[in-house]
């Protein structure tokens, strides 16, 4: 983790990374920002010439003899127009590891005052110099790893503002309701009611429904960047790993008509809707004497406790007479050993999570039964794995449990520390119309509480963000960025 140190905005050392991911590529970039004197000092070193500002250069870096290391493009940035607000040099050279090590090391040891820059250490810089506020620089990361093109596009729009205008037009209404809640704590004995004549509660009511708003669009964000974990659990030879395979379109698990093939999770990345989703195959659950098949049904038991949704999968042809009758119950798998695992599965995660997991019921292989399926409830789908009927329903299911609506088209992503202040937020809110609503009108309190949800819609954009805080934020980052 970066040190408190680091987040000092008067550090005069000047930093320098490898900007390119590890590994060979076709282009290799160096980094380095700091002051002027340091900037021109390294480029006379390495390219041996003053650049000229924001035009490309193409000749060698040479090392302490004159020799070349590489021949390359270098580019100089003066502050403030730069991406750190600082004075900046890149270098782009041939992407080898080799390479970019020992260009690396030239810069470290042609001049004084430089060092290694730390993980995120350049955004950060960006954002104590005011080039954009913690939000965007969060977005930077958010694009960087982003695993779907909607992920992408929605970390932009952060990158872009579109979040931090979000939460200062957020602010500037707040602001302006302390404004007059404190002018009336300040002249009591004016005549004149101060909120009433501004409808001070009617701006409240609305800065509610916005930052609702706002909430909503977050978490659709938050959706986009974390994935939702999705665990297929059954009996064994349900078909889940079947499932699997129909789902991400590839055989990434072992499918026999042998039950318990499956000993371990079998974890895959796939999309829907842009939506990245990890779907988590496991071992069929059962009692066995088998040492290698019970640690597999433990870790199906582990993978359920952290999911997000479970499925639950049963063989059709066991609940068959269910299917194709009125008399279906509740829950559809009315197979007895299908419905003391669905009662196991709500014992378990009661007992192991802090939250209310979401359960789908699949009714497998209704492609193998002697007559069609009738309609069963909300909370089960007939499928066929093996078909590809029912997987269509299924996918837009889960966007409709997950809560992810895909006529959106305003998502910016969001991170759990957002979503957290926007809802401390709105609770503080809540207490500040309470207190409005009293008979003896607690308006100390009431300004109180606006001060307090200022503060949490503050944090999102680093305004009154406290150090560890940032600290924990740009250690994240990759190196070079």
């Amino acid at each position: 983790m970066m040190s408190i140190d680091t987040l000092n905005p008067t550090d005069n050392d000047t930093i320098v990374a490898i900007a390119t991911a590890t590994g060979q590529g076709g282009v290799g970039v160096i980094r380095a920002s700091g002051s002027s004197e340091t900037i021109h000092t390294l480029m006379q070193a390495v390219c041996q010439r003053a650049l000229t500002p924001r035009h490309a250069h193409y000749g060698a870096f040479v090392d302490a003899d004159g020799a070349p290391i590489d021949h390359g493009i270098a580019l100089y940035f003066p502050a403030p127009h730069s991406y750190t607000g600082e004075h900046v040099l890149e270098l782009q050279g041939h992407g080898g590891p080799v390479v970019m090590q020992l260009l690396l090391r030239r810069c470290l040891n042609a001049v004084t005052n430089i060092r290694l820059a730390q993980a995120g250490e350049f955004t950060q810089r960006a954002f104590l110099n005011d080039k954009m506020d913690l939000a965007q620089a969060e977005g930077v990361a958010d694009l960087i790893s982003a695993a779907t093109e909607s992920a992408a596009k929605s970390a932009v729009r952060s990158l872009s503002g579109v979040f931090s205008n979000k939460i200062h037009d957020l602010v500037a209404q707040v602001i302006h309701l302390r404004m007059l809640v404190e002018a009336t704590l300040d002249f009591p004995e004016e005549e004149i009611d101060f909120l009433q004549k501004a409808d001070a509660f009617g701006q409240l009511e609305r800065i509610q429904h916005q930052l609702g708003a706002v909430l909503q669009s977050a978490k659709q964000g938050a959706l986009l960047r974390n994935g939702v974990n999705v665990v297929l659990v059954g009996q064994p030879n349900v078909g889940k790993s079947s499932l699997l395979n129909a789902l991400t379109g590839q055989d990434i698990a072992i499918v026999t008509e042998i039950a318990g093939t499956t000993r371990d999770t079998v974890q895959q990345a796939i999309q829907i809707e842009g939506v990245p989703l990890n779907i988590i195959d496991t071992a069929g659950l059962r009692e066995t004497a088998d040492v290698v098949e019970k640690i597999g049904i433990e870790r199906t038991w582990g993978a359920i406790e952290r999911a997000d949704v479970v499925l639950h999968l049963v063989d059709a042809r066991a609940n068959e007479s269910t299917l194709t009758t009125n008399n279906s119950a509740n829950n559809p798998a009315n197979n007895p050993a299908d419905t003391q695992l669905l009662a196991q599965l709500h014992q378990r995660i009661e007992q192991n999570t802090n939250h209310n997991v979401p359960f789908l019921t699949l009714l497998n292989k209704v492609d193998t039964l002697s007559a069609p399926p009738r309609a069963v409830d909300d909370n089960s789908i007939y499928l066929s794995a093996k078909t590809g009927a029912g997987l269509n329903e299924l996918r837009a299911r889960l966007l409709k449990i997950i809560g992810f609506e895909s006529t959106q088209t305003d998502t910016f992503i969001a991170r759990e520390r957002h979503l957290s202040a926007l809802r401390m937020a709105d609770e503080h809110l809540q207490i500040a119309y309470a207190h409005a609503l009293t008979q003896d009108q607690k308006l100390d309190l009431f300004a109180e509480e606006l001060r307090l949800a200022q503060e949490q819609l503050n944090s999102i954009t680093g305004e009154f963000g406290a150090d560890d805080l940032l600290g924990v934020i740009f250690s994240r980052f990759c190196i070079g960025k």
